[in-house]
């Protein structure tokens, strides 16, 4: 139910109970550790979860013998809060530490041992190794077909999984069909307002939200708000997430007084149930920041994003994977106000927490060098620009990225050849970020407009002004479709829109 505080001290009434009852290191008492461990994982206090979880291991260790099944679980939890943390190695040793017993331990196709490989898939997958955790995520999937009814619940989180990874991938035609077969699976085997049923509801509308269908999406997240406001109590955190992902798409479709209305009831679920330092708090504040970025309320923007780096700062040692997101955001909000030497100072913070934390070539190395190239354009200095774009696109062209990631480096390029003068270059460059922003988006999705713009700037500076008005008038169409008549990027539009006509 999320009511964490009361789940603590009904955990802590039996714990006491036990202590007085039975041995110091019965087995039962480990039960007590892990419980309550488990709730502290869950408000975010990952320091507290450790020492519960440990303390259960401990008497495992010596109440049982070393492949016993209930070890892999302890090694399992504790794995569960290196992840929660961002300390990827620690969670992969722990959870091999798991996956070695209930080889050992189980039969071949045993649930646990699915379990196993979908926790190793899990962290690849934050890892963006997204190969190696279809690998996990398919092992888990093909033991679980063989050992589970086809309508069991946990073959739709298989699949649910494996559509993660597609998402993470960019390929969301892939994604959404693992999702619905999730969802299929559920609507089957649940009650109709079953909380499952909303997760599945909300990754579809998050792959819609993505690919810029945003009435799609909406239809996707308001399902499953219903489902969440009929099955669950008024103050759980799946609520939250249900009000912020309906407040994203109302961001990113502009309407700005409607986004900040569900992050703010996102934002009073999360302040009533979680303790001041959750993380989830943090993410609270940098969506807020988001919104006000693209409001052009940079003031509004960083004391936002003040909130959420001092809840961090509470939350996690410093060099934590968590703060590489905050930088980022700050190196947005000061490029856009035009503090570039404060924009790249937080633009390379952030890459020097991914480049610690995250394997060599990590897709969000390659974004941080995109943002940091993009900085370099802005300052006038061109060929550090280009060094920066090359390092993104040498990774995305290489690994297993988001195509629209590797579209966004394109267009960076090209704003930067359009600087040079080297237009051939620049229309090149904008022309592969487009074929893909087109191919993945929907028609009329505003990313395709910002592509048309350069393009038209790029037609204008070569004296094409039929091809530069066609780019335009498309960029146009679609911003007064999308955004409000107040959007910068509108205006901006409309005063190119201007200048080609009056050079025709």
């Amino acid at each position: 139910m999320g009511v964490y505080s009361k789940a603590l001290e009904f955990y802590e009434k039996s714990h006491k109970i036990r202590e007085k009852a039975l041995p110091p290191n019965h087995p039962e008492l480990a039960i007590s550790y892990n419980n309550i461990g488990g709730v502290y994982n869950d408000m975010g206090d990952y320091s507290k979860a450790l020492e519960f979880y440990e303390k259960a291991l401990k008497i495992k260790e010596k109440a049982l013998p070393p492949y016993h099944p209930s070890l892999a679980t302890s090694y399992n939890n504790i794995g569960q809060v290196y992840k929660n943390m961002g300390d990827y190695s620690k969670a992969l040793e722990f959870y091999e530490k798991a996956l070695k017993i209930d080889e050992k331990a189980l039969p071949s196709n045993h649930p646990h041992l699915a379990s196993s490989y979908n926790n190793i898939g899990g962290v690849y997958n934050n890892m963006g190794d997204y190969s190696k955790a279809l690998e996990f995520y398919e092992k888990s999937h093909q033991i679980l077909e063989k050992a589970l009814p086809s309508k069991h619940p946990n073959l739709a989180i298989s699949y649910n999984n494996i559509g993660a990874v597609h998402y993470h991938m960019g390929d969301y035609s892939k994604a959404v069909e693992f999702y619905e077969k999730a969802l299929k699976i559920k609507e089957k085997a649940l009650p109709p307002y079953h909380p499952s049923l909303a997760i599945s509801y909300n990754n579809i509308g998050q792959v819609y939200n993505n690919m810029g269908d945003y009435s799609k999406a909406l239809e996707f997240y308001e399902e499953s708000l219903k489902i969440r406001e009929k099955a669950l109590p008024p103050n759980h955190p799946d609520l939250a997430t249900s009000y912020n992902d309906i407040g994203q798409v109302y961001k990113n479709m502009g309407d700005y007084s409607k986004a900040l209305e569900f992050y703010e009831k996102s934002h009073q679920i999360l302040e009533n149930v979680l303790p001041p330092n959750h993380p989830d708090l943090a993410g609270s504040h940098l969506s807020f920041a988001a919104c006000y970025e693209r409001m052009g309320d940079y003031a509004a923007a960083l004391r936002a994003l003040q909130s959420a780096f001092q809840i961090k700062q509470q939350a996690f040692q410093e060099g934590n994977p968590a703060f590489a997101s905050t930088y980022s955001w700050l190196g947005r909000v000061y490029r856009s106000t035009k503090d570039y030497s404060k924009a790249l100072d937080n633009f390379e913070k952030c890459l020097s927490i991914y480049l610690k934390t995250l394997p060599e070539k990590h897709p969000y190395q390659a974004i941080t060098y995109s943002n940091i190239g993009d900085v370099h354009r802005l300052m006038g200095n061109y060929e550090k620009a280009l060094v920066f774009h090359q390092k993104a696109l040498n990774i995305q062209e290489n690994v297993q990225c988001n195509p629209l990631e590797c579209a966004t480096t394109y267009i960076n390029l090209g704003e930067n050849y359009r600087e040079i003068k080297d237009y051939s270059k620049a229309l090149t460059y904008f022309e592969k970020g487009l074929e893909i922003r087109e191919k993945k988006l929907s028609k009329n999705h505003p990313d395709l407009a910002v592509v048309y713009h350069n393009m038209a700037k790029l037609y204008l500076a070569t004296r094409k002004c039929s091809m530069a008005m066609k780019n335009i008038q498309q960029a146009v169409e679609i911003a007064q479709e999308k955004l409000p008549s107040t959007h910068p990027h509108l205006l901006e539009y409309k005063e190119t829109f201007e200048k080609i006509r009056k050079k025709m």
